[in-house]
């Protein structure tokens, strides 16, 4: 991920709808990268999913912009979320979801440190 030129304030204000991307997958669109943190936009058209992972080294906070699904907070568990839901995994911590609604599930990652890990559980 590298700054975006031509943004405002010097590659500092950027606008979702230009990185909410959707393809035949869930799809992470990347938004910035510095020496300590990631961003990115994530897009789930309804079905698709995000499997149970996690980071050994990293925190990963989800900002939900719109949507509803259901969150993996343990492999094997299911919980509703929602537009507006925070959700803050720390590191060695279970996190992924699955789209469970009728529109497009669209969501805020921040990873930190970086660089991080993945690690699948399903």
């Amino acid at each position: 991920m590298s700054k975006v030129t031509g943004s405002e304030f010097s590659g500092r204000r950027f606008r979702i709808d230009d990185f909410a991307k959707a393809g035949d997958v869930a799809t992470r669109t990347g938004v910035y990268g510095t020496d300590s943190t990631s961003g990115v936009v994530w897009r789930l058209k309804p079905g698709q999913e995000i499997v149970p992972h996690l980071h050994n080294m990293s925190d990963d906070v989800w900002i939900c912009i719109q949507g509803s699904g259901v969150f993996y907070p343990e492999k094997g568990e299911e919980r509703p979320i929602e537009k507006g839901d925070i959700i803050v995994s720390p590191k060695g911590i279970c996190h992924g979801m699955r789209n469970t609604g009728t529109e497009d599930f669209i969501f805020v990652g921040i990873l930190a440190p970086v660089p991080s890990d993945y690690v699948a559980l399903k």
